[in-house]
């Protein structure tokens, strides 16, 4: 792959990006444990706040991302990946001068107004960057690189978290942060949306048509993307539209989980900060494995949507199975499915991005990141509450793992919505005026 060397800046900014805010996800349960239930295994009110965080940060990520997105296609990707990684740093310096009750309530809601904004932008503005200077036939195993090189910063910062104290922890990722934005700065070079290597006529045309003006509109509207180009996108091509539904389950699911497992260990095995690194270090090997060395060897044999249905498949398959745990080994066996589980996700936005030209890349990973933003939205109103009950000494028969069950059965509607999505046709007619 001849491009590919050319983005070893992006793969490192990625790595760096991803590092220093990895090595902060074992510690953040006990933080949150300690700041508002000090000394207890089980804190519903924890679960619930953190569940009201994800549901606030969908909600601003699927108005926000879809106009990052947009804003990316006009005036640059790293233009638009500087401001996310500005701003993350914020929360992590608060928590790593102090975590106590309030210093705690003062990174909850910081960090809940960025994450408003940023959420996932440096994600799909890497991917968008990659669909400008990669051609559709090589996309799918550089998206799976990319993925690659965020699961070994999740092995590496879950490293660090593992022999590091809670505080060093804070210390390093707001250190790292700060290092990722210069290195950003300073190596990355822009891309060229307009003149980038996708633009030749082999490549699929803009999915887009044209969208009826409206003289009465301000002019700042005219750059903003409407709910009607999102309409247009899912209604243009039923491939792009079967990808966002699977996208919506697989968000569903995965929140879901995520959002309960960390509570659910701990209460049922009493897991602390170092069995959360040590859970992380064996899903983030499995997924680096998957996506550095399995992924550009399978995807050119089986294709990317049997890829995609084969990962979805196992993720069900891994949730079900941290839902039973009936002892501390299970979910490490769990988590060693993740090294075809991880397949999913890139392949999912390969097929995306192949629907659309390349002067729309930006618009399409924008529209995804809002649809799983929804999910984001979604999904803690329903399994919060499912998570706080069954653990709770009131639950109405004995299952803490209900709601990672329930985040399963999420994830298995995304896998037959799989089965149904077809390799792309090449042609789509339209050309959009919101460039």
């Amino acid at each position: 792959m001849e491009k590919v060397s050319g983005l070893s800046h992006l793969f490192l900014t990625v790595f760096l990006y991803c590092f220093s805010n990895f090595m902060v996800v074992p510690a953040i349960t006990d933080v949150t444990m300690s700041a508002l239930c000090p000394g207890k295994d089980k804190c519903s009110f924890a679960i619930y706040l953190t569940g009201a965080q994800q549901a606030i940060v969908g909600l601003g990520s699927l108005v926000v991302m879809p106009l990052v997105g947009n804003l990316s296609d006009t005036y640059g990707r790293k233009i638009m990946l500087t401001l996310p990684m500005i701003l993350s740093i914020f929360p992590l310096v608060i928590l790593a001068y102090s975590r106590t009750r309030y210093y705690f309530y003062a990174y909850y809601v910081l960090k809940t107004l960025i994450a408003m904004a940023t959420e996932g932008s440096v994600q799909f503005l890497a991917l968008a960057y990659v669909a400008d200077n990669v051609p559709e036939t090589k996309r799918a195993s550089v998206f799976g690189i990319i993925s690659g090189f965020a699961s070994s910063s999740f092995v590496f910062g879950n490293l660090c978290a593992r022999f590091l104290s809670t505080s060093a922890t804070f210390q390093v990722a707001a250190a790292m942060s700060v290092i990722a934005l210069v290195y950003m700065r300073v190596f990355l070079p822009e891309s060229d949306v307009n003149n980038s290597l996708c633009s030749n006529s082999t490549e699929t045309d803009c999915l887009l048509e044209k969208a009826p003006s409206n003289s009465n509109k301000w002019k700042l509207f005219k750059t903003l993307p409407s709910v009607d180009e999102t309409i247009c996108l899912l209604r243009t091509s039923p491939t792009f539209s079967k990808a966002a539904m699977v996208a919506f389950f697989v968000n569903v699911g995965d929140v879901g989980l995520y959002a309960s497992l960390m509570y659910y260990l701990k209460a049922q095995f009493h897991f602390n900060k170092d069995q959360f690194a040590d859970l992380m270090i064996i899903v983030g090997i499995a997924g680096s494995i998957s996506q550095l060395v399995l992924m550009p060897v399978l995807t050119p044999l089986m294709g990317e949507e049997k890829m995609l249905s084969l990962g979805l498949f196992f993720s069900c398959a891994h949730m079900v199975l941290y839902s039973v745990a009936w002892a501390p080994w299970v979910p490490y066996a769990a988590a060693m499915i993740s090294v075809v589980a991880t397949f999913a996700l890139p392949c999912l936005r390969s097929i995306a991005s192949k629907q659309t030209g390349p002067n729309e890349q930006g618009k399409v990973q924008g529209c995804i990141t809002g649809i799983c933003s929804f999910a984001n939205i979604v999904s803690p109103l329903a399994f919060s509450p499912l998570t706080a009950l069954f653990l709770s000494d009131s639950a109405p028969f004995h299952f803490p793992g209900f709601s990672i069950m329930c985040s399963a059965f999420a994830a298995m509607l995304g896998f037959v919505q799989s089965i149904t999505i077809q390799p792309p046709s090449p042609a789509k007619t339209c050309s959009s005026t919101l460039v």
